[in-house]
């Protein structure tokens, strides 16, 4: 049986809940990606916190721009969850901007 480990930024083992909070970088990482899978692969997770800031802005060399991580992050979870060709194992997935 494989064992892998993952680091989240928070867990209440009682209720089945993880949190993750992206910040900065992340947001323009698809983080939201990861944390999806990634935390859907936590057996005892019944319940998925996940944070994202509502507007980061960024400097790369000489281009600026502003990205929405949370905006985004609402529209990956409504297609999800429109197709039904991805179940997720929550009972809730609850997103919180910043």
């Amino acid at each position: 049986m494989p064992t892998l480990t993952y680091e989240v930024d928070a867990a209440h083992s009682g209720y089945g809940v993880v949190v993750e909070v992206e910040a900065g970088r992340g947001a323009r990482g698809n983080a939201e990606y990861r944390d999806l899978v990634r935390t859907s692969l936590i057996l005892d997770a019944a319940f998925l916190v996940l944070a994202q800031p509502l507007a980061y802005r960024f400097k790369s060399g000489a281009r600026q721009g502003t990205e929405h991580a949370y905006l985004s992050t609402v529209s990956l979870l409504e297609a999800v969850y429109a197709s039904r060709r991805l179940k997720l194992p929550f009972d809730g997935v609850l997103l919180v901007g910043y």
